[in-house]
């Protein structure tokens, strides 16, 4: 995988798993408030996979 395709794919899923986390039971939104600003900021732009493979 390229070194972009991983960064954007690890950010992601870092944005999904705080999402699941937002939603728990006693889940600190605070956290959530402090941490999903910066996060969606380091978003990278997503790969060019276009043409890739051919």
């Amino acid at each position: 995988m390229c070194p972009d395709c991983e960064d954007f794919a690890r950010t992601v899923l870092l944005l999904g798993q705080l999402a699941l986390y937002a939603d728990m039971n006693g889940a600190d939104l605070d956290f959530v408030e402090a941490v999903s600003p910066s996060l969606v900021a380091s978003l990278p732009e997503p790969p060019d996979t276009v043409g890739e493979g051919s």
